[in-house]
């Protein structure tokens, strides 16, 4: 039987708890709060993440990292990209030994424009193939509802991304192993920030033909990225690419989608975190993401633009203008 750990109590770490649960695995959830892990204990609920999704006995959690390790074999990390390497310094000293790390994140880090990976591997001063990545169109309350679904588990060490593989196989959720890291990363964390262009533009009342160029184009520059920095072009064609591409641009559960329709109404960065209530990854990442492109030489236009309008202040209608305008070239 397994023993598993998930280390962020959100509305994804939440779902995973139960997805891992329901494959047969015993479950301890850390929450940063006890009032949540509480919660959970005694109602089998995370209403403030997770509301109305009732989690199987296999599940409990706590606010102590210790008790949420103890014999963990897989230990899942789920908290906002941003916050990882900061957390993983308080952690790294209490992860068991040989322990799969699994990184359920969407972003690159500000300042060192690492993978996630790349921050578990520097921070919890593990080998990179203990390290497994989890991506693709999975929106946390569809996969809570028992939707179907499918996602990629992308791993160095085949071995450890089969055992993750079947850790979450279920009948409503389809796991596919990868060898190819890289791609399966930057398809999570580049599709939050076109999922921003694409809330803007339908804030603005662009129709289908604009969105589906943001998503195509977007599709494209992330590929340039990824394949400039070692990834398998072929992944973005796939789960981890266009699959959570179009999943997280079209569907209204997405917070990017949502955080970008509040800066196409002219709301500014701070007007839209408020009514957000959360920053979506995609605002911060795209900085990073950018930074990351510039330092390869990779054109990234879109991500240009929504870097300029998160953070410059410039008007969406104008960050359109500029696109459009851009020099003629073959696709």
């Amino acid at each position: 039987m397994t023993r598993a750990a998930v280390l962020g109590a959100g509305a994804w770490g939440t779902a995973f708890a139960k997805i891992l649960a329901e494959a047969g695995s015993d479950v301890t959830m850390w929450a940063r709060r006890e009032s949540v892990a509480a919660a959970i204990r005694a109602d089998r609920v995370n209403e403030a993440s997770l509301p109305g999704v009732k989690l199987p006995e296999r599940v409990t959690a706590t606010s102590e990292l210790a008790a949420a390790l103890d014999g963990a074999g897989l230990v899942f990390l789920a908290v906002p990209s941003q916050t990882l390497r900061g957390n993983l310094a308080d952690w790294a000293g209490h992860l068991p030994g040989d322990s799969t790390l699994v990184s359920l994140m969407k972003g690159i880090e500000l300042g060192t424009t690492k993978r996630m990976s790349q921050v578990i591997v520097e921070t919890a001063r593990v080998d990179p193939d203990r390290v497994v990545v989890v991506s693709g169109p999975n929106l946390a309350p569809e996969i809570a509802a028992e939707q179907p679904a499918a996602t990629v588990v992308a791993g160095t060490d085949p071995d450890r991304a089969q055992l993750v593989q079947q850790a979450i196989a279920l009948p409503y959720l389809r796991p596919y192993t990868s060898d190819d890291v890289i791609g399966c990363e930057l398809g999570g964390a580049v599709k939050n920030v076109i999922a921003l262009a694409y809330g803007m533009a339908n804030a603005m009342g662009m129709g289908d033909n604009t969105k589906a160029s943001l998503i195509t184009r977007g599709l494209a520059e992330t590929a340039r990225l990824g394949v400039a920095l070692g990834a398998d072009p072929m992944t973005f064609a796939g789960l981890a690419g266009l699959g959570d591409l179009v999943a997280t641009c079209s569907s209204p559960l997405s917070r990017n989608r949502t955080f970008g329709e509040h800066l196409g109404r002219g709301e500014s960065l701070e007007e839209a975190q408020r009514a957000a209530r959360q920053t979506a990854e995609g605002v911060k990442s795209c900085l990073a993401i950018r930074d990351l492109a510039r330092a390869h030489h990779v054109e990234m236009p879109i991500t240009e633009q929504v870097e300029r309008v998160c953070h410059e202040g410039v008007d969406p209608r104008v960050a359109v203008k500029l696109l459009m305008g851009r020099e003629m070239k073959p696709e």
